[in-house]
């Protein structure tokens, strides 16, 4: 996966590269609001627990609608549209974004830090999901077998095994590719009795990997909405690690560790909800993620 990552930087041509460097030119110094970036909507299940736990702050919400979903797209494109959303953010006065989406996380966030930030501005920064959940894991599981349920590309780039491994090279892990339970989560299918054969589905095949398995991370930002659903199917003594509360602890944490970056981010209290789709399919989706209903801004980011 890190020759992937690494040749993806070379995707931006001379002309992006002038481009950044202009909008570096014009970047606000002033505090502004914190950046919460999604290919879709599932990133709304992190923004409720970020504000749930940081309810002082302001925030922008930037929804990639249109182009969604990330998971079966390349390194390369993932990388590309996640650079366009996160200069989007900048320029509009955010010193601070969460990369609320575990395809972007695992597919772009690197690149992203190493090769891009410092040609941007080196004090601006970016954060993924993927890190703050493997973080609690040690302290979890006790068999020390983890499963990961996700989507493909998730699956695919290995993130979750690389970064465990990092922390905890003792852990054991396994993942499952669940392509179905995005689609029945954004159709509002997550409730229904349809949804229950593919949950099962996809918990037998990863408890089928590894039957030592006791802590199963959801690792898509959709996936929440099937809780209900998850926790009926697995057996008994099985954690599931679902990632809003750790991430919203994490980035707590994070501003409690960098002052200077906490000084940058305003606190009114505010949201604001961006999207490239239309403001109405926005509105009536993200209300199954947020259970009330919001306005959202449709806005360009390519």
């Amino acid at each position: 996966m890190s020759a992937e990552i690494r040749s993806s930087a070379f995707f931006v041509t001379n002309d992006e590269r002038k481009s950044i460097g202009t909008m570096k030119e014009n970047l606000s110094k002033v505090p502004g609001p914190i950046g919460v970036f999604d290919s879709g909507y599932g990133g709304l299940t992190i923004l409720g627990e970020i504000r749930r736990v940081l309810p002082g702050y302001d925030y922008i919400y930037l929804g990639d609608n249109a182009r969604a979903p990330y998971g079966a797209r390349s390194f390369e494109i993932v990388y590309e549209f996640t650079l366009q959303a996160v200069n989007k953010l900048f320029g509009m006065g955010c010193h601070l974004v969460i990369l609320a989406c575990n395809t972007a996380s695992a597919k772009a966030l690197r690149t992203i830090q190493i090769n891009d930030l410092p040609g941007i501005d080196r004090k601006r920064r970016v954060l993924g999901v993927i890190r703050p959940t493997v973080e609690c894991i040690g302290s979890i599981t006790g068999s020390r077998h983890v499963g990961v349920l996700a989507t493909s590309g998730t699956i695919k780039s290995e993130s979750y095994p690389l970064e465990i491994h990092k922390l905890f090279p003792d852990i054991e892990v396994h993942g499952q590719a669940c392509p179905m339970w995005v689609p029945l989560v954004e159709n509002n299918e997550a409730g229904g009795p349809g949804a229950d054969f593919f949950v099962r589905k996809d918990l037998d095949n990863l408890l089928y990997k590894d039957r030592k398995i006791d802590t199963v991370i959801l690792g898509c930002t959709h996936y929440p909405l099937l809780l209900n659903k998850i926790r009926r199917f697995v057996p008994e003594g099985v954690t599931i690690v679902s990632q809003g509360e750790y991430v919203a602890a994490s980035l707590k944490d994070y501003l409690h560790r960098h002052p200077e970056m906490d000084g940058k981010c305003t606190r009114n209290g505010t949201c604001l909800y961006l999207t490239t789709e239309s403001e109405n399919k926005f509105g009536e989706s993200a209300s199954i993620f947020l259970n009330e209903r919001i306005t959202a801004q449709r806005i360009s980011v390519g």
